[in-house]
């Protein structure tokens, strides 16, 4: 597989995490189609044991996504500080490897409410109403597509 091609299945790939942030958007779909495009050019062992370990955490993560509440007006945060906890998560994720996206959210999300609200106390509380409200479904999902991103990655640099 070419770099281009590689390049276009990570660019695939953050546009599949982003849409994870979007409601309607289908980020987990696109994330797994990124990983089977690149498994279907790249036809090495490694590539299918990413595509079928990529469909096992992505279907599961779709079975437990009903348990989980998605309810951003109740939030009462804009849709900016949700998108700002988001790629704080995304980028968090990948300095911090694994932990790091949790770190990422909630301090994006803590940020954002503290500039907006002007308090310490009121941006705590905004972040567990949006945990509450969103914060563990967006989580949930972002998280399994990270490591899916994850793994894609690391097959491609190590494998």
């Amino acid at each position: 597989m070419s770099v281009w091609q590689l390049v276009a299945v990570g660019l695939v790939m953050l546009l599949g995490l982003l849409g994870v942030l979007v409601p309607g958007a289908p980020g987990q779909a696109i994330v797994w189609a990124a990983v089977l495009w690149w498994a279907l050019t790249d036809v090495t062992p490694v590539a299918w044991g990413v595509l079928m370990g990529a469909t096992a955490l992505l279907l599961l993560n779709q079975a437990l996504k009903p348990l989980l509440p998605r309810r951003p007006r109740e939030t009462g945060a804009p849709r900016k500080t949700l998108m700002l906890g988001g790629t704080g998560a995304i980028v968090g994720f990948f300095v911090v490897p694994v932990v790091g996206g949790v770190v990422g959210y909630v301090g994006a999300v803590y940020g954002a409410e503290r500039l907006r609200l002007g308090s310490r106390g009121a941006g705590w509380t905004s972040v567990r109403s949006v945990m509450r409200a969103t914060g563990y479904s967006v989580l949930v999902e972002l998280y399994a597509c990270l490591l899916v991103a994850g793994a894609w990655l690391g097959a491609v640099i190590w494998g």
